[in-house]
């Protein structure tokens, strides 16, 4: 004989029919029916639904956050003769005592938080790809874009940007090198320069070389050379008055990010 189990949800119900799959997983040679109802945040949704169980009854199984809507449900359920099991109340209930506050009430922020999730993958995921002048072809797709000379601290900013959801790519400054033409074809408010003060950037370099093993002393970490190349990349910044500019001197990561997306967020917000 099929066994009919009714899943009711405010949102999408997969928090609920994965439960269910979850405790049906230890019955076996059970044959069971289910249906799924989601997005239920009217009494009428609730009415109609509750309705329908009737017409081949078996037990409903439901999750919703909000209380009179449960109370509601509830409520239909006894009068029509059916039973009916809460996973989700209790719960709140129980964890509202615990931490002194109400719960949000609000369907499918669980949903919410995993869409979150998948955005910062996706933005991970496009980063890595565009890092160091990569995959130019997309760089009309990145919500942010730096540019700066080597050991500005690109790399890693991208990469703390993208774990935030932003889509980043970042394009190397070489003295004597005209930047990929691509840069010049995209929103240019979204572009970033950065600048640094030369003898700390002759420190990292230095620093970079000897990790490497090779001479501290070549020209990469001399310090007239970085000079100039400061130079060029600051006249190249004066040419393009709408990309922002972030001095990264002795600021963290972290520092530099919160000052790029409040710059950026500003200038949206003018």
């Amino acid at each position: 004989m099929i066994q009919h189990l009714y899943l009711l949800s405010d949102a999408t119900g997969e928090t609920v029919e994965r439960v269910v799959r979850a405790v049906l997983s230890q019955f076996r040679d059970v044959d069971i029916t289910l249906h799924r109802l989601s997005r239920l945040r009217t009494k009428t949704d609730i009415s109609e639904a509750v309705a329908g169980a009737t017409v081949q009854p078996g037990l409903i199984i439901y999750t919703l956050v909000d209380p009179e809507l449960a109370e509601f449900l509830r409520s239909e359920v006894e009068s029509r003769g059916l039973e009916a099991v809460d996973l989700i109340s209790p719960l709140l209930f129980k964890l509202s005592d615990m931490f002194g506050i109400a719960p949000q009430k609000e369907p499918g922020l669980l949903y919410q938080v995993n869409s979150e999730y998948y955005k910062r993958v996706e933005a991970v995921n496009f980063t890595v790809k565009q890092d160091d002048g990569q995959e130019l072809r997309n760089l009309c797709k990145a919500d942010i874009v730096l540019v700066g000379v080597s050991r500005t601290s690109k790399t890693p900013l991208s990469m703390y940007l993208a774990h935030k959801g932003y889509k980043v790519a970042n394009v190397p400054l070489v003295k004597g090198i005209p930047p990929p033409r691509e840069l010049y074809t995209i929103d240019q408010s979204r572009v970033v320069g950065l600048i640094i003060d030369a003898k700390r950037l002759v420190e990292l370099r230095s620093a970079r070389l000897r990790n490497l093993r090779q001479n501290p002393r070549s020209s990469y970490a001399d310090y007239e050379e970085v000079e100039e190349e400061l130079e060029s990349c600051r006249q190249l910044y004066r040419k393009h008055p709408e990309w922002l500019t972030i001095d990264v001197t002795n600021k963290s990561v972290e520092e530099s990010a919160a000052e790029i997306l409040k710059k950026l967020n500003d200038r949206l917000t003018r």
